[in-house]
């Protein structure tokens, strides 16, 4: 992987969507056990009308994975899935190994690559978070919410959002004062790349700030 601006997306998109998604689709119908494989993901399997079907949870909203023509769509919705989210949604389902969640935390800067990624990640992710919650932290929590996320206690105000089922995604932030300014952090469970390369966790971070930003 490499360290540079270029290497990683823009905001909460991919670079060659259609490429990534047309190779996610054909790595995930190559699974043998499809019905491990949600297992491991926290996803469930079932038929419709003869049409296997994969169902999940991602931020807060039901997706459908339609097999084995890969069709991905939101549950009792008809709005339009980004090819972003796609590709998350299929590269969440076709690494997940089922490791249960560790409850012990991590930095990006642990994740694999993590140090060289950190300054890109951090000016794709925790700069826009404090730039817009910075002087007020407390808007976070309500934000948050809306992405089905709940407060904890770290830092000044932090806020859990259980992006996949085994991916909780952990925003920090500390108030400034007269002689420091506003501070900020994203730390992960430390099973997160077992389910999620550094580079998708990149995407996904910083599709989860600007959904906060937008809908604060």
């Amino acid at each position: 992987m490499k360290n540079e601006d270029s290497a990683l997306p823009t905001e909460g998109s991919y670079q060659g969507y259609d490429l990534a998604y047309k190779l996610a689709g054909e790595q995930l119908t190559k699974i043998d056990d499809i019905e491990q494989q949600c297992r491991k993901s926290g996803a469930r399997y079932l038929e419709i009308d003869s049409q296997p079907v994969i169902l999940l949870e991602y931020l807060n909203q039901s997706y459908q994975v339609t097999l084995p023509h890969v069709d991905i769509t939101l549950v009792d919705s008809p709005e339009a899935v980004p090819i972003g989210d796609k590709v998350l949604i299929l590269h969440y389902l076709t690494l997940a190994k089922g490791t249960p969640i560790a409850n012990k935390m991590i930095t990006f800067k642990e994740l694999p690559e993590g140090a060289n990624y950190f300054p890109t990640f951090s000016k794709r992710t925790i700069e826009p978070l404090l730039d817009h919650f910075g002087q007020e932290p407390h808007r976070l929590v309500d934000a948050a919410d809306k992405l089905g996320g709940y407060k904890v206690d770290y830092g000044d105000v932090a806020v859990t959002i259980n992006a996949f089922r085994y991916a909780p995604i952990t925003l920090v932030l500390w108030r400034g004062d007269e002689e420091f300014a506003p501070a900020g952090s994203i730390i992960f469970d430390a099973t997160i790349s077992d389910y999620l390369s550094t580079e998708d966790i990149t995407v996904l971070c910083e599709t989860i700030t600007w959904k906060l930003v937008k809908s604060d």
